[in-house]
């Protein structure tokens, strides 16, 4: 019983862990103090209610959502409770595809980070992958990014197994 209690408490450590360092644009060491990090810390990113995304489903329909400034789209689904089947399944921790999107071009390059080799290497598991695809939980909004239009494929694949 005592080393169940013991996983589960490493568990959500790892899960706690994994959605402060989403939203960290630095490198971070294994021994830096996460509590900087925290939504309560000053030093976290600014966070104002004020953006929106829209998220096309593959039948065409158009589901919107309210988000803040420094929500990753994985945040923007969960936070608003979308129905979007198998979405995040890993929960940003790059260990699947199922937060892919496809992006117009224009969106695409208004996008200010790039993807990275880890997130590419789950790009290339995804379905339907093109060209101006991205993994959602590797999108952090900005105002620059307010009415995003991202185009989720007609099915996911979860890398995991």
């Amino acid at each position: 019983m005592a080393m169940n209690v013991g996983r589960a408490l490493s568990c959500m450590r790892t899960i706690y862990v994994s959605r402060v360092l989403r939203h960290v644009r630095e490198p971070v060491s294994l021994g830096t103090n996460l509590a900087r990090f925290s939504s309560s810390s000053p030093d976290a990113l600014p966070k104002t209610d004020s953006l929106e995304v829209t998220f096309v489903k593959a039948d065409g329909q158009k589901v919107k959502a309210r988000c803040k400034e420094g929500d990753s789209l994985l945040d923007v689904v969960v936070n608003n409770e979308l129905d979007i089947s198998g979405y995040g399944a890993c929960e940003g921790t790059l260990t699947c595809s199922t937060c892919h999107v496809i992006l117009s071009k224009e969106d695409y390059d208004r996008i200010p980070s790039k993807p990275l080799d880890d997130e590419n290497d789950m790009l290339d598991l995804a379905f339907e992958l093109t060209e101006t695809s991205r993994l959602g939980c590797q999108i952090v909004m900005t105002k620059e990014l307010n009415g995003l239009e991202v185009r989720l494929p007609s099915s996911v694949n979860d890398a995991r197994g």
